[in-house]
């Protein structure tokens, strides 16, 4: 039984895709799969699990030696499970770029692209198979698109993820914006989680010259329900920090609706920071990015010290 799974801290693709590819390999490619979850789903991918009558797949906590699994969604080993690089990769299906650090017991099918989305990524390497897709799959793969799109906002969307999630949503005859609306309240409703789950809820770890950061982005309608917990968050992160072994917790509050960014600042580096990565001027603690969105593509790139 191949395990496939994405990343820590599963968001919408990390989960939908591990769910889309362990049913392709069962129904297309006959491989025995099943999808696993290394955290429990956000709020926006329960929704999604819910909507389509999908039951949220195990969670475990590591893999075995020579244990068979793949990848996706993901190609950084902080983001997987510690005993990644015993087991027996079989393939890694990702549209981030390479960290480095995975090892595997041989050659793999290594399929990575600059698409906004795991899941179409996914549609493109299922070529005709894809039609057999059933409903709940087909709606899957639109959440995923969705989410990682931000209803094609994001800076992040390409022309292969527009014209997928528009073919998606007339197959399922749904309206696209009336169920992004749904998804995004459903992510916004952060009030049953406390200062640390959400400075974890999704987050990645990165280095920069030598500092090691975990960067935390909430996306959400309502950022004012985040930053006005800004306080505790504040007070949250040294000791997120020291747990999770880096030297420093940042935290972006993506406003889906007005397109910008909210950094808080807790400290002279985070304000360095920011006035050195993204040209702004630092006078309180929190500050403002405009046009802002997308993590892997406007933040991780442009972060200097």
């Amino acid at each position: 039984m191949i395990k496939v799974f994405g990343h820590k801290a599963p968001d919408t693709d990390s989960t939908g895709s591990a769910i889309i590819w362990a049913w392709y390999l069962n129904e297309i490619k006959g491989q025995a799969a099943k999808a696993v979850l290394l955290g429990v789903p956000n709020t926006e991918a329960n929704f999604v699990l819910n909507h389509w009558g999908i039951i949220p797949p195990e969670i475990i906590t590591d893999v075995a030696d020579n244990e068979a699994v793949i990848i996706v969604d993901t190609n950084n080993p902080a983001e997987l499970p510690n005993n990644i690089n015993n087991a027996d990769i079989q393939a890694l299906i990702d549209h981030h770029k390479l960290v480095g650090g995975l090892e595997t017991s041989g050659p793999i099918d290594i399929t990575i692209r600059p698409l906004a989305c795991t899941a179409t990524i996914m549609h493109n390497l299922m070529g005709e198979s894809a039609k057999k897709m059933p409903d709940e799959i087909k709606g899957i793969m639109l959440s995923c698109i969705l989410s990682d799109t931000l209803e094609f906002r994001s800076p992040t969307t390409t022309d292969q993820d527009h014209i997928l999630a528009e073919s998606l949503g007339k197959d399922l005859d749904i309206s696209i914006p009336t169920y992004a609306a749904q998804m995004f309240a459903a992510k916004s409703d952060l009030s049953s989680f406390s200062d640390v789950d959400l400075l974890r809820m999704d987050s990645k770890k990165y280095t920069v010259s030598g500092t090691r950061f975990r960067i935390s982005v909430l996306e959400t309608t309502c950022p004012e329900t985040v930053v006005d917990r800004k306080v505790g968050l504040m007070a949250s992160m040294p000791e997120v920090a020291k747990q999770d072994g880096v030297d420093q917790v940042l935290l972006f509050v993506v406003d889906i609706l007005n397109e910008e960014a909210t950094m808080l600042i807790p400290n002279t580096l985070a304000k360095s920071l920011a006035e050195r990565s993204f040209g702004v001027s630092v006078t309180g603690d929190t500050v403002k990015l405009a046009g802002i969105m997308s993590r892997k593509k406007q933040i991780i790139p442009n972060l200097k010290l």
